[in-house]
């Protein structure tokens, strides 16, 4: 019994290190921290989450993501910005949160489009061009987040770069990186099964 746990531990262990690596290899280069250094894409695209925690405070993952976008914006790196995130119920609309808060932000809202059908990165990714017809996207995210947009986005012919939102601290951040070694594991899976998002629909002009 005691073999078979230390065979599977070591298989998971595996594919965690595996996925990781590859992930990393395929945005290396392609992930950006400064506005200054970072090229010109006509199109920004900013990976949802939810704005509260479930206790109410503030989710500064949605808090520093609004800001990155905004600088790029600002500093005329994006012509436009998709925002793209969950909308699966009633009352919770992580779109609607990010364009409301790009526009306080100082963002036209006729620059902003919202997809409304990004449950997961691999969906927003991958309508991001079947939707909005983008080809080449700066992803806006935290800096993990963004490799592995990136690595969706390679072998879906997307070109895509990232650009780095400040990342949250330690304390702050704990469930969330540990949740991130798995869902690149299922994100390696996903490419090698040729997975699609769960809805398409009509396509959008930016």
């Amino acid at each position: 019994m005691l073999t078979v746990v230390a065979i599977i531990c070591l298989l998971l262990l595996s594919a965690v290190y595996g996925a990781g690596a590859l992930i990393r290899i395929s945005a290396k280069g392609r992930t950006y921290s400064s506005v200054a250094d970072i090229p010109h894409r006509g199109v920004g695209l900013v990976l949802g989450c939810s704005r509260q925690l479930a206790d109410g405070r503030g989710n500064l993952f949605f808090a520093y993501r609004i800001n990155a976008a905004a600088q790029l914006f600002h500093a005329r790196k994006i012509d436009a910005i998709i925002v793209s995130g969950d909308n699966h119920r009633v009352g919770y609309d992580e779109p609607t949160d990010m364009k409301d808060a790009l526009v306080a932000a100082g963002v036209p809202p006729e620059r902003i489009y919202c997809d409304y059908a990004g449950f997961r990165t691999l969906d927003s990714v991958v309508r991001a061009k079947a939707i909005f017809g983008q080809t080449d996207i700066t992803v806006i995210s935290q800096q993990f987040h963004n490799q592995r947009a990136i690595y969706i986005a390679r072998r879906r012919g997307i070109d895509a770069i990232g650009f780095n939102a400040r990342e949250v601290d330690a304390h702050n951040s704990a469930r969330t990186k540990f949740r991130e070694h798995f869902a690149r594991v299922k994100t390696v899976l996903d490419m090698l099964l040729g997975k699609h998002p769960k809805f398409y629909g009509p396509p959008v002009e930016i």
